[in-house]
Order: C-alpha cells, then structure tokens, then sequence
C-alpha cells in the first residue's frame, strides 16, 4: 500500500508517500480501506517530533480515517466487511490501509460522505469526553470556547448549542468570528482586539461563564480562571501556548472553581471504545438528522499531505483539513 511516511523530524516537506506493507487486523481488530483521513494538529506536532505515538502504534501519522472495513480480526464485534465505518487510531491514518480497533469504529452517519465522516472522529471524542463529561456542561448554562474556529472548535460550538447551552467564542480574525457565530455562537471575540474576560462578563451580566474548554494554555490560565462563574470549570485540552501559569488557589477556591484536562491518543482501547459507544447514544442522532456536521475547509489527495500541514500551520483554515485517497 502507499502511505505517507514522516522520513525525519521536520517541517512539511519531511511528509513523503512510500510503499509499505499492508498491515493486518489482531483480536478485536479490523482492516479499514481508507478513503478519507483527517488532518489534526497532534499530526503537526508529530512531524515536528514532539508528540511521538505510543508503544504499540504505527508511526504512519493521521488519527481518524474514513472508509470500508476490508477484514476483521477475531474479537470484531458486530462488524462485517464492506460496512462503511468511521474510526480513531492511535497512528497509522495517512495510508490506503489503516488497522482501527473495533470499539473505536463508528458507522458513517446517515447521507455523509467519506470526507465529512473522516472529520468526526479525533475531534468530537475530544470534544465530547472533555466539553460534557469532563466539564459536564449542561443545557441552559455557558461556554467559552477557545478556538472557535479550529476543527475542535467547529465541533465544540455545534454540539453545545444542539445540546441547549449558550455558546461564547474567541477566534483571531472577523471572518472567523464571523464563522464561530454562524455556527451557533452568541458572541464570538477577536482576541486581538477585544480582552475576552471583560467581553464576556459584559455579555453574561457580570456572571462569568460555566466552562471554558482552553487549547492555549500558557498565561491564559489566570485569565480564564477570572472569566469563570462560581462553581465553574476550565477544561484543558491542549498547550499551544505554553505548559507553566501561575495559579491564583485562593481565587480558586473561593469561587469553588475546578479545573481539568485530558489527552486522547494514549488512553486504552476500552476507554476510547466508551466515549465512542456515548457518541452513537447522544451526538449520532444529530449527525444523523445533519442538525451537527463537520466543517470541512479543503481536502488533498494523499500525496500532498505537505500540502496540509502547511496550510494547517499557517492557521487560516476555518474547520477541518482532510486527505482524500
């Protein structure tokens, strides 16, 4: 099969298509012939050489795919080649072929093509895991969510606004406000020009929000921390900003604030395979009515991966980047 190998630490033209051997599905496994494979930043941040995949994963980059399944292992489950299935993996996305465990495998919503489908599954697990269980947002009450923008972002916006919570956002330019408030944002704040704690206080009433889901990191903390309502929770998910912020505990606890954080990719299967059983309980019937989609920006064929990343670096994508095969 051809796949795209990151030959050594590196920028985008590191990304080069090379044969490999087609892998083979294990117990509990199945072999997905990929027609579509999301790009996300833990893939930038891989070929950069700073996010090495776990024991056990292939090097190939790419995190969620899209496509057929070709074989099943023992242990599979209900599935049978041929279903068209979207999955997380833990590595391996950008190839003909991809290895997915079956509990992390999900059927292609209703009527969505193999691009859109390949969008869903690295961020809605995150968002779902992290915006409502972690941060156990509830219909009637607000989020702030950096990002707006992003694949993350596009996700997080729809999937709280059809789940009945205000929405508020910060993104870095009008056309990606812009973009945050057609999606379901009350309020989306250009945070390089608007100080998003005052703005988002003024349009709360003074109260502060209930969660803020944060990908920066970095000196955001303190001020995410005062743009919280009492009782409520910082969600941290990424550190683009930086990993080391002074914490203020007696503000903390004072206000009875919790603050949290996950990551996704080195969990173990069983822990992935319960957000995707929650996802086809409470977020499939959206997909499935198209009330939530995936916000694709471009696609690529395979080959010019490079292509994505650069595009994915510049940080002018609104939504998604996806690899078509």
């Amino acid at each position: 099969m051809i796949a795209i190998e990151i030959t050594h630490s590196g920028g985008p033209e590191v990304l080069v298509a090379a044969e490999r051997p087609m892998p083979a599905p294990g117990r509990g496994d199945v072999l997905i012939r990929v027609a579509a494979a999301g790009v996300n930043r833990p893939d930038v941040m891989q070929r950069l050489g700073h996010y090495p995949p776990p024991p056990g994963a292939s090097d190939i980059p790419g995190l969620e795919v899209a496509g057929t399944i070709e074989q099943v292992g023992a242990d599979a489950g209900a599935w049978h080649p041929g279903d068209r299935v979207c999955a997380l993996v833990a590595g391996g996305g950008y190839a003909e072929y991809c290895v997915a465990p079956a509990l992390q495998c999900l059927p292609v919503p209703r009527g969505m093509d193999d691009v859109h489908a390949a969008a869903i599954p690295e961020t809605f697990f995150t968002v779902w895991t992290n915006l409502f269980e972690r941060g156990r947002l509830q219909a009637g009450e607000s989020v702030l969510i950096h990002g707006g923008s992003s694949g993350i972002g596009t996700t997080a916006i729809q999937l709280a606004r059809a789940r009945g919570s205000r929405v508020f956002a910060t993104a870095g330019t009008a056309e990606k406000c812009a973009a945050c408030e057609r999606l379901g944002a009350e309020r989306a704040f250009n945070y390089h020009e608007t100080d998003f704690v005052a703005a988002t206080r003024d349009a709360t009433g003074g109260r502060g929000v209930d969660v803020v889901l944060d990908m920066v990191g970095g000196d955001y903390l303190p001020r995410n921390l005062d743009v919280l309502a009492t009782d409520g929770r910082l969600v941290q998910i990424a550190v683009l900003g930086g990993v080391k912020a002074t914490l203020n505990l007696i503000a903390m606890m004072q206000r009875r604030l919790t603050l949290t954080g996950s990551t996704l990719r080195a969990r173990p299967v069983p822990d992935k395979g319960m957000i995707a059983a929650h996802l086809h309980a409470n977020v499939w019937p959206l997909l499935d009515a198209g009330s939530v989609r995936p916000v694709i920006h471009a696609t690529f064929p395979l080959a010019r991966a490079a292509e994505a990343h650069r595009v994915m670096e510049s940080g002018v994508h609104i939504g998604k980047l996806v690899l078509v095969v």
